[in-house]
């Protein structure tokens, strides 16, 4: 594999970087960090993406989108995220949206890519239960046909913005007298349907964008079926497979250390700057080689996505582990190197912070808070042991 520099997509860096200088007003950068902004920012933002024809980042020129490489698409997110720019509604523009495009009737499509390219509609992902996580086809919400609808019943958790979205893509059971991944089916509901109830989890990052689901014989027209009666879990195949590439959230990770460069550079331990002493370089520069070696992994990986390859899978999950332990220990590095400071309790960035500003508020408010979020990583999006099954099931035929 040749990692010397593409000038073409050096170029097409630069390209994004002027959009962004000339077009993203002030006050729509420099954004706390979240894992979508609220619905003022992602409209703003949205538009903005329109206005320049890059709306659809993520999709297809077929489709309606930009047409982009995953190494355009990654060289994208990873300028915005350094710029701190508002999110666009991930759930809906990299998952729902690619399996609209493939899977959805002219109906649905009518209905639901409008609203999602001019942002005016948010969405949830409506997959994980309390007893199905990272067993995912053992999950029990059914749904029972009656007449045009079907009546659903049970329960999600883990259901990110669930309390701020429009609409739910949702696995459901609808058939349970066969293999469990053959009776899975995928539906579209609307949140305001009645019987939904949204109850809030605060995580131990101290913010609320956690939720759990409930649905007590909602009804949803059969219309909103995407694909066929049991097709939900080939449905699912295709929605996980978009995203081994970005698996390891590689902008987030090197907005992370570029923080832990700097505090390095700019933290004083008994007169002297943090990066002086002799541990603290150590660690920083193994931090540094080992995210090198996931962001030539992340290449690698959207060279062979891009090429249609099955070894982007086993390489997508070796990825997914490499790059979320990254991301613990780099955060888990940010609140060492702030001290005494790592252990004060700041406001959460998305709550308003006290009247009289704590020490290092500037600096530290968010640091702790990321580290404890990224306790999950190495759970969400399919655990580590789980990602291990796939690299031995699929490198030794297990």
């Amino acid at each position: 594999m040749d990692f010397h520099s593409d000038a073409g997509l050096e170029a097409f860096r630069e390209e994004v970087r002027q959009f962004l200088r000339a077009h993203v007003p002030a006050e729509l950068t420099g954004l706390e960090r979240c894992t979508r902004s609220p619905r003022e920012q992602v409209l703003r933002w949205q538009k903005l993406l329109n206005d320049q024809g890059w709306g659809a980042p993520y999709w297809p020129k077929e489709h309606g989108g930009n047409g982009w490489t995953t190494q355009q698409q990654l060289v994208f997110d990873e300028e915005c995220v350094a710029l701190g720019t508002p999110t666009q509604d991930g759930f809906v523009h990299k998952l729902l949206g690619p399996v609209l495009n493939a899977f959805a009737t002219p109906a649905q499509k009518d209905r639901h890519l409008p609203p999602i390219l001019n942002g005016e509609r948010l969405w949830c992902q409506g997959f994980s239960e309390p007893g199905a996580g990272s067993d995912l086809a053992s999950l029990k919400t059914r749904a029972e046909r009656d007449g045009e609808h079907y009546v659903v019943n049970g329960q999600k958790i883990w259901t990110s913005y669930a309390h701020e979205s429009d609409w739910i893509f949702l696995l459901v059971r609808t058939d349970a007298g066969v293999k469990k991944q053959a009776g899975i089916s995928f539906l579209l509901v609307d949140m305001k349907t009645p019987g939904i109830t949204v109850r809030p989890i605060r995580s131990i990052d101290d913010a609320h964008h956690l939720n759990e689901t409930f649905f007590d014989n909602v009804r949803v027209p059969e219309a909103n079926l995407v694909g066929g009666e049991g097709q939900g879990w080939t449905i699912t195949k295709f929605l996980l497979n978009n995203e081994h590439a970005t698996a390891a959230e590689l902008p987030a990770l090197k907005r992370y250390l570029h923080e832990l460069r700097h505090f390095a550079k700019t933290f004083q331990v008994e007169g002297a700057a943090l990066i002086e002493r002799p541990e603290f370089a150590l660690k920083l520069a193994r931090l540094e080689a080992e995210l090198q070696a996931v962001a030539m992994l992340v290449q690698r990986v959207a060279q062979l996505e891009q090429a249609h390859n099955p070894a982007s899978l086993m390489l997508g999950s070796m990825l997914k582990i490499r790059g979320t332990e990254l991301q613990q220990r780099i955060t888990e590095a940010q609140v060492e190197a702030l001290g005494s400071y790592g252990a004060v309790a700041y406001a959460h960035p998305h709550d308003a912070g006290p009247e009289s500003a704590y020490p290092l508020q500037q600096q530290a408010r968010g640091i702790a808070n990321d580290m404890f979020f990224r306790r999950a990583s190495t759970i969400y999006g399919g655990t580590s042991e789980v990602q291990r099954g796939i690299i031995a099931k699929m490198l030794f035929q297990l």
